[in-house]
């Protein structure tokens, strides 16, 4: 199994909107911090957390838990698997639109930061 790594540092749209709505990003926290109590492992979270981004063709979901799943050891042959058994309930056209987005993820720029998604490749539902 991988060993876990520090967690990739968000986005910096992210930060921004953080820092101009603090309140936001505390509510945001406080839901994060209660999703992670309970009997679930951090690998398992992720790989659910990468299931429900899938499954709701949330892109910008999809590439954070690759990025957050990698650094808690998850594989990628393990996220491969997860999209794999997401085809048959999105269908072709959307998995490979989630193939994208996990590969994109895979291949971060020189910053470390995920590459912007090419125009006119969001799945559509």
């Amino acid at each position: 199994m991988a060993r876990a790594r520090k967690l990739p540092e968000p986005p910096k749209p992210f930060l921004a909107f953080s820092a101009r709505y603090p309140a936001l990003a505390s509510a945001w926290e406080q839901l994060h911090d209660a999703g992670e109590a309970g009997p679930l492992d951090a690998r398992t979270r992720r790989l659910i957390k990468l299931a429900v981004a899938i499954g709701a063709l949330r892109e910008g979901a999809v590439r954070a838990s690759v990025r957050k799943g990698a650094s808690v050891g998850v594989t990628d042959a393990e996220v491969d698997q997860v999209v794999a058994l997401a085809a048959a309930t999105l269908g072709m056209p959307a998995t490979v639109a989630v193939f994208t987005w996990v590969e994109a993820a895979r291949r971060p720029k020189a910053d470390g930061r995920s590459p912007r998604r090419p125009r006119g490749t969001r799945a559509s539902r």
